[in-house]
């Protein structure tokens, strides 16, 4: 970036950053999370409303529009990486059968249901598959954002969502990877190379898993006994972060956040102190600066007003799809997993986002030529509602399920913004 565009770029971000948590704030006074707010003020900042990159004083909009996505990939990796901080391998792996089953019908279920909709409105078939590939990614860091939030990332139907997350990550890579090899000319259709892309994600998996549970905790703890690097145990615990994001991509063919992921699970697995500093420095790193940047790029790609309106009815109809397709599938999916109706439900309305993960396969598709212009901005609307929508709707379904200390803090922060009202 020339030295004359970093000025303008520690401006968009101080607005980016300053919208976030003032919209956050809003969201969490009306009893929503704050990831809602900033999903939101995204849009509002971007060309829908008042599309920022593009005011007077930013003289090269594309510019600052790749930084941002940059920063944006580093704050959903930091994101998942302190997800994976949360939670055990051990409980991931005891809800194996609800992960295996949800993650297979909630990827599958998605490509059935919306590529007859979209034939039915005089688009090709590979445009119809390629749509139902796009509705079968879900973003994890959405939903899980939101119950870290509630504090219920450690329920059954959190860890659930997280193990269910995975299988379907594969299975969507695997669909997008079939469609690719059969619907491009260009690459390899070949069985052999479809089992090489499988079997390349599971050896990537159990190598990971197993660097990260038995290397990386008794490494961190050793570090942060050390005289000369205990206060650099978290500078150490970033890296590991980013270097597992890096393999996932490119030995794994995975989404990076799968890698950060697991070094984060990995990392759950040192001992107290080492632990404590490395949550409260990420947790630093990430929700001051590089997450809300991620939620409101989100919102900086839409353009609501590009929206043709003989497009909307399939719109909606893909909305309705998306939604409900998601629902039934990984919800039917953990009920025969061994998840109990309301546990199956709420795990269904937790997979409904599609977020950055349905972002990127779809642009994959226009640039392939698999999707049009047209169908490529409808498709781009339904990601955006189902992953605006799914926050609020998290938080309804887990209403009055919340831990007692986080309930009795908020009843306090209510009772103490009355009192500051009423003086």
């Amino acid at each position: 970036m020339d030295s004359s565009h970093i000025p303008q770029l520690f401006l968009v971000i101080g607005l980016i950053i300053a919208g976030a948590q003032l919209a956050g704030a809003a969201a969490r006074a009306l009893g929503q999370p704050r990831v809602f707010g900033e999903l939101l003020v995204g849009i509002a900042l971007g060309p829908t409303l008042l599309d920022i990159l593009h005011w007077r004083v930013f003289a090269d909009p594309e510019l600052l529009a790749v930084t941002i996505e940059e920063l944006a990939e580093l704050g959903v990796l930091f994101l998942m990486f302190t997800v994976g901080l949360e939670v055990h391998l051990r409980e991931l792996l005891g809800v194996g059968r609800v992960a295996l089953w949800g993650g297979m019908l909630g990827a599958l279920l998605p490509v059935l249901m919306s590529a007859p909709a979209v034939l039915a409105f005089g688009f090709s078939s590979k445009a119809a598959i390629f749509t139902g590939v796009v509705l079968a990614a879900t973003s994890v860091s959405i939903s899980a954002q939101t119950l870290l939030e509630l504090g219920l990332l450690r329920t059954k139907e959190g860890i659930g969502l997280l193990a269910t997350a995975v299988v379907d990550d594969i299975l969507a890579i695997l669909l997008l990877s079939v469609v690719i090899a059969t619907m491009t000319p260009e690459t390899d259709a070949s069985a052999g190379a479809l089992v090489w892309i499988f079997a390349r994600m599971m050896l990537y998996l159990v190598g990971a898993l197993a660097i990260a549970w038995y290397v990386l905790p008794p490494l961190f703890n050793h570090i942060f006994r050390s005289r000369r690097l205990t206060s650099s145990t978290a500078s150490f615990a970033l890296i590991a972060a980013l270097v597992f994001g890096w393999s996932a991509d490119v030995l794994g063919g995975m989404a990076a956040i799968t890698g950060a992921f697991i070094a984060g699970v990995g990392l759950s697995q040192t001992s107290e102190r080492p632990r404590a500093q490395i949550v409260e420095t990420v947790h630093h790193v990430a929700y001051a600066f590089l997450v809300p940047i991620f939620f409101v790029n989100v919102g900086l790609h839409a353009d609501l007003t590009e929206i043709g309106r003989d497009l909307l009815p399939l719109a909606i109809l893909l909305l309705v799809i998306a939604v409900g397709s998601k629902m039934l599938g990984s919800g039917v999916g953990a009920r025969l997993g061994g998840f109990g109706r309301g546990e199956s439900f709420r795990l269904g309305v937790c997979m409904i986002s599609r977020g950055e993960v349905g972002l990127i396969i779809a642009a994959l598709g226009l640039t392939e030529g698999l999707l049009s212009e047209d169908l490529f901005e409808t498709t781009f609307l339904v990601i955006l509602l189902t992953t605006v929508m799914t926050p609020p709707l998290v938080r309804w379904v887990f209403k009055g399920r919340q831990p007692e200390a986080l309930r009795v803090a908020e009843r306090q922060a209510a009772r103490e913004e009355a009192g500051a009202k009423h003086a």
